[in-house]
Order: C-alpha cells, then sequence, then structure tokens
C-alpha cells in the first residue's frame, strides 16, 4: 500500500513474490476509452477492490489529472439526460435501505464500494452518509456485507476528512475486527484502511500492541502476498516512526 511509489518501480522487488515492484506488466479488467483503466493487485494478479483502487488512482493522476474531478467531464459522461451522480447514490442509498433480500444489498453495497474510490463522489459519500452505511455493514453477520462495506471504507479513507467520519463514528474498532475475518479481501482492505486512518489523533487506539501483533504475522506471513505486502508498508509508516 505505498500509493504512488510502486508506479514506476522506486520500491524495487517484492522478497516474496521476486517480481518488481511496480504497474508494468499488471493486468487490465476493465478499459473505458478516454475515461478510465482498472486493473488488479500488481502482485498477486488477482482483482481486488485495493488493487482497482491503487491503480485507478495512479492513471487517474498520471494520466487525466483532471479525469474524475472535473465538473465538464462529469457531464460529458453523464448527457443531457442522465442522471447527475449525487442523485445516483442517493438512488442507491434508498434502494439499500429497502432491499429486501441479502444477495441485493451486497450487489448495491459493492456498487457504492466501486465509486467510493473516485476522489469525485466524496463529498457524496459524506453528505449521503454511505460511510456510515459502509460501518453497519461491518456488523452484519453476511461476511459479503462485511467483504464489500470493508472495502468501501478502504477506498474512501485515502480522502482524510472521510478517514475522520469514519473515526469520528468509531469505525475503529470495526475496521480492527476484521483483520481476524477468514475472508482474504476483508483482510486486505482493513489492512488498506487502518494504512489511511491512522494518524496522531487516533495512534493509540489503532497501534495497540494485540493489533501489532496481528499485523506483524500478516507481514511475516507466506499465505498471502498482498497480505504481507500491505502489513509491512503499515508497519513501515507508523510502526516504525514509534521505534
Amino acid at each position: 500500500m505505498c500509493k504512488f511509489a510502486c508506479c514506476f518501480g522506486e520500491k524495487g522487488d517484492s522478497p516474496k513474490a521476486k517480481r518488481p515492484l511496480q504497474y508494468k506488466g499488471t493486468f487490465f479488467h476493465r478499459i473505458i476509452k478516454g475515461s478510465l483503466a482498472q486493473g488488479g493487485d500488481l502482485l498477486t494478479r488477482d482483482v481486488t477492490l485495493v488493487g482497482v483502487k491503487l491503480l485507478s488512482l495512479f492513471l487517474h493522476f498520471l494520466l487525466q489529472p483532471n479525469m474524475f474531478t472535473n465538473n465538464q467531464r462529469q457531464e460529458e459522461r453523464t448527457g443531457k439526460y442522465g442522471t447527475p451522480r449525487v442523485q445516483y447514490l442517493q438512488e442507491l442509498v434508498g434502494q439499500f435501505q429497502n432491499a429486501s433480500n441479502e444477495e441485493s444489498k451486497e450487489k448495491i453495497v459493492a456498487n457504492l464500494a466501486n465509486f467510493a474510490y473516485d476522489p469525485f463522489n466524496y463529498t457524496f459519500l459524506r453528505q449521503l452518509n454511505v460511510l456510515e452505511l459502509f460501518l453497519d455493514c461491518i456488523t452484519e453477520p453476511n461476511e459479503r456485507l462485511v467483504e464489500f462495506g470493508i472495502g468501501g471504507i478502504c477506498n474512501s479513507c485515502a480522502d482524510p476528512a472521510n478517514a475522520a467520519v469514519v473515526t469520528q463514528c468509531g469505525g475503529i474498532p470495526l475496521v480492527i475486527q476484521c483483520l481476524s475475518s477468514p475472508v482474504r479481501n476483508t483482510v486486505n482492505y482493513a489492512l488498506g484502511a487502518l494504512y489511511y486512518i491512522c494518524n496522531e489523533s487516533n495512534k493509540e487506539d489503532i497501534l495497540k500492541p494485540e493489533v501489532v501483533d496481528v499485523i506483524k504475522r500478516y507481514a511475516a506471513s507466506a499465505i498471502s502476498v498482498s497480505f504481507s505486502n500491505l502489513a509491512h508498508a503499515f508497519l513501515d509508516k507508523h510502526v516504525s516512526e514509534l521505534n
């Protein structure tokens, strides 16, 4: 989770995957002409919300700096008779609240989580209380809702204002709880979310010995390269500062 440091290989090779830490050679799973390109994890080659977000943000800032945050661009994509973004997101929230089955809820939350990586949507997410919706999903017994909920938190918390909302709403214990999930993606998203959320004002709540021990175990894990890399990034940024 080294943000844009992986763009050009400045981080060298991964000691576990024996591959360069860069986006060159990454598989693309979604390309929209003149708009965006998305791909998965640069080491494991799987498609996760974390990998999608990082590569999408890289392309966003490097190739077309105003691609998402430009109102004119959004109007062009929406069209004369299209639904404005904030209205569309509001409709998704309403659909979730009125959904009568778990599968529908899963699809809607996954959709909202995908929108959460786009900085253009950050204000709308706060305005519509979508971050609180993601946190509510983390408390559900449905592991898919938990996965998509923490994925949305991870994607949105690259923005400090969103991270502050999550903290103020008591989200830190919920994110930490996800570190113990049996679902790999959920653990990945929790590690990514903590990477962004942790700061001077809340580090005492996050950097507890038992939490740091769990993250250190993931850093040393041979089970998943993504676990190891995300955990190392967290430790390098937040724990090494304490030593």
